[in-house]
C-alpha cells in the first residue's frame, strides 16, 4: 500500500531503521508492536511483511520516515537504548505471533530478567513452570518475534556459553557489551 493512502481495514505500520547492530525491521498493529527483526535489508524486509500481512490478515503501510504513527515510540526508546538511556521498553506489544509456551516463556523472560543480566536456559525453564525444558526454552527464544523489546539476548547457556542468537552470536555479544554483561568489543 502507498504511504499515502489510508488503511481500510486491519493494518500494520512497518519500516526500517539504522541501529548499532544493521538495519532492523519494526511492525506494529494498532494493539502494538508486533515485529522486530535483525539483518532487514531489503529482500528480507519484503518476505517479512508478505508473511506478516499474510498471517495477520492485515494491509501494510510504510509511512515515509519521520511520519510514522504506530512505530514513532518504538523507534524513540530504540534510539534511546542504544544510546544507553534506556534501560526497560515500555510499549504495549502485540502478541498474536507467539503463543502457548513460547509465549509464557518470553512474558516470564521480560519480567524477570532486566537491563545488565542474564539467565540460563534451564534456570528461564524452572522459572516458567517447567524444569528441565530447557531446550524449549531455546526454541521459544529462537521464535522470538520482539527480540530486543524482549531481551531474549540475555539468555545463555547454563555452563556460562554465550549460547546462540536469531540475530547472530556477534549481535548477541554487542548487545549484552551495550548492557555491560561483556566487555565491549575491541574492533
Amino acid at each position: 500500500m502507498d504511504s499515502t493512502e489510508q488503511p481500510r481495514g486491519p493494518h500494520l505500520e512497518w519500516t526500517v531503521v539504522a541501529s548499532d547492530i544493521g538495519p532492523l525491521l519494526l511492525a506494529a498493529t494498532p494493539e502494538g508492536l508486533v515485529r522486530v527483526e535483525f539483518h532487514a535489508g531489503s529482500d528480507r524486509a519484503d518476505r517479512m511483511i508478505g508473511a506478516l500481512v499474510s498471517r495477520l490478515g492485515a494491509d501494510a503501510v510504510r509511512p515515509r520516515p519521520g511520519a510514522e504513527v504506530l512505530l514513532a515510540e518504538p523507534i524513540r526508546q530504540l534510539e534511546a537504548y542504544f544510546a544507553g538511556a534506556l534501560r526497560r521498553f515500555e510499549l504495549p506489544l502485540d502478541w498474536r505471533l507467539s503463543s502457548g509456551f513460547n509465549r509464557q516463556v518470553l512474558l516470564e523472560l521480560d519480567r524477570t530478567v532486566p537491563y545488565g543480566s542474564v539467565v540460563g536456559y534451564g534456570e528461564l525453564a524452572a522459572r516458567a513452570g517447567r524444569p528441565g525444558a530447557a531446550q524449549a526454552v531455546g526454541n521459544a527464544m529462537g521464535s522470538n518475534p520482539l527480540p530486543l523489546v524482549v531481551a531474549c539476548h540475555r539468555v545463555v547457556e547454563n555452563d556460562g556459553g554465550i549460547g546462540g542468537f536469531g540475530g547472530g552470536v556477534e549481535t548477541k555479544r554487542i548487545l549484552l557489551a551495550l548492557e555491560g554483561v561483556l566487555p565491549q568489543p575491541l574492533f
